[in-house]
């Protein structure tokens, strides 16, 4: 006689359609990430193809952004509304169709408007992407290496989009970086019917829209206060656009706890794992900030690197995010996340400690290493709060957890541009105030002092000894602004990571939990049978 027992209920394991479904999502994150950062590169071409004003300028480059932030928490909640997969084919086509229509754009209004659409439909891809994962992937485990697919193909997109676009820019016309979406968006809308699944809450009620017009308007007011106070520093603009959203968000939270069918279930933040994770996840983008923001002109501004190449020295930072991505699941299984989150965020602030020490003329070989660390660092950390964030949330309500997530992030990036680029911006300009060459004309100390590009320019317009000394000031003035905004940072990472141990400290390991979850799922009756 034998006997055999069958675990009931027991976690199903992905097949190989899941994992070419992932396939699917990552090229579909993989561009969303690519447009954030392709488009700087051609900003030379455009504006003299087109001329836009300034104004429009900052517009072509921000309108992208400001509405995939406003529209990140709408489009995730619509997802479970109309279905997740759907709507990620929605989003696709919609992205691939705007894509040619802005590659074409004859005017800065009509680039402008383009970018605007891209925004919208940009914002359907992400909460959509990561909420597929976990209708995808119910396994503890192999979820956690979805999302660390996920996170890589973010980090791919953004290390991959400078170097295409140089490529590109190179051979064609400016529109040329806008095309590079429509293939990958095409095979999308091929694929994703036949590899992804369908899922939509089946008891959703209607989409409140006076709760998605409060919150866009609530994350577009604050997002554009803060890149107000990034380029101008703090004015009555800038504060009156951050208090005016946050009055808007007080109302939309208001409104939540009012509806029967809310656009966000406000009971998510009552999970301490849910409401730490989305912190540690927002200032984990901030810090990223630290050096996001001072890397790429540091080697083309300072270092003198033509965009391609500085765009290449950028790819070992996107393989440590690719490697930290893939690790964390790993660890996890055998080490509590406290521990990994606060771990990977005491790294990334020795990376840039590091940071602090890179010097003017002979820092390449400290910043890509420091760049590397950072990355190897915060890649856990973002894998496993997402994991976290949209864990803790109910399944149906995973799409909306997902575009809370995003939006996040998309805040603290905003939060980290505007304190941290503001700090460093203070820095520079009190430098040069001080170290300019007294021959300098006025209007061109006043370009030079507005940034270092504008250093750069007008150092090219001057006599040959004038135009060396006025450039080595910039570049020491922007090096030091770098070093203290990597050190403000580096603390920051220290006070998550003491935040993560001790918050966190009750969540245990994967691997753990899995087998305690086995350990008390009821066995099936054995199945007998006789010689």
């Amino acid at each position: 006689m034998t006997n055999t027992s069958v675990a009931a209920n027991e976690t199903p394991r992905a097949g190989r359609r899941e994992w070419l479904g992932l396939g699917v999502l990552a090229l579909a994150c993989l561009i969303y990430a690519m447009d954030l950062t392709v488009l700087h590169l051609a900003l030379p071409a455009i504006s003299a193809d087109l001329r836009p004003s300034s104004a429009q300028l900052l517009w072509i480059v921000d309108i992208y952004g400001f509405l995939v932030a406003g529209s990140l928490i709408t489009m995730g909640t619509l997802g479970d509304r109309i279905g997740r997969r759907r709507m990620l084919l929605i989003g696709g086509a919609a992205f691939g169709a705007v894509s040619i229509l802005a590659a074409f754009a004859t005017s800065a209004e009509m680039l402008i408007a383009s970018r605007a659409l891209l925004g919208i439909a940009g914002a359907t891809l992400a909460p959509s992407t990561l909420s597929l994962i976990f209708s995808m992937f119910r396994d503890p485990g192999e979820r956690a290496t979805a999302i660390g697919v996920w996170i890589a193909a973010f980090s791919a997109g953004g290390a991959v989009g400078p170097v295409l676009g140089g490529v590109l820019l190179e051979r064609f016309w400016w529109g040329a970086v806008f095309l590079l979406a429509v293939p990958p968006m095409g095979l999308l809308l091929a694929l994703g019917p036949r590899v992804l699944p369908e899922y939509r809450d089946p008891g959703a009620g209607r989409l409140d829209l006076l709760s998605a017009a409060l919150s866009l308007a609530a994350v577009l007011a604050v997002i554009v206060g803060l890149k107000e106070i990034a380029q101008d520093g703090v004015g009555p603009l800038a504060a009156a656009s951050i208090l005016g959203g946050l009055a808007l968000g007080l109302l939309f939270v208001r409104r939540q706890l009012t509806l029967a069918e809310p656009l966000i279930d406000l009971r998510l933040f009552r999970s301490p794992a849910f409401t730490v994770s989305l912190a540690i996840n927002l200032l984990s983008i901030f810090v990223a900030v630290g050096y996001f923001l001072f890397v790429a002109q540091y080697l083309q501004l300072v270092l003198g690197l033509s965009p391609l190449r500085a765009g290449l020295w950028s790819v070992p930072s996107a393989v440590g995010f690719i490697v930290g991505s893939q690790l964390a699941p790993r660890l996890v299984r055998r080490i509590r996340p406290a521990v990994v989150i606060g771990g990977g965020l005491a790294l990334a602030a020795a990376g840039l400690g590091t940071l602090t020490q890179v010097g003017v003329s002979d820092g390449l070989a400290a910043l890509v290493t420091a760049s590397l660390v950072i990355s190897l660092g915060l890649a856990p950390v973002l894998t496993l709060t997402t994991d976290l964030i949209v864990g803790s949330a109910p399944p149906e309500r995973a799409g909306a957890a997902s575009g809370m997530s995003e939006t996040a992030a998309e805040l603290g990036g905003a939060l980290g541009l505007a304190i941290l680029g503001s700090i460093g911006v203070a820095i520079y300009r009190r430098a040069l105030a001080d170290g300019l060459p007294a021959e300098i004309p006025a209007e061109t100390a006043a370009i030079a002092r507005d940034t270092l590009g504008g250093a750069v320019a007008a150092a090219g317009q001057l006599p040959a000894d004038t135009g060396a000394a006025t450039l080595a000031v910039a570049r020491d003035a922007f090096v030091r602004g770098m070093h203290l905004t990597s050190a403000i940072a580096a603390v920051v990472a220290l006070a998550l990571a003491i935040l993560a141990a001790t918050l966190l400290r009750h969540l245990r390991p994967s691997g753990a939990a899995q087998r305690d979850q086995l350990d008390h799922t009821p066995a099936a009756v054995p199945a007998q049978a006789s010689d």
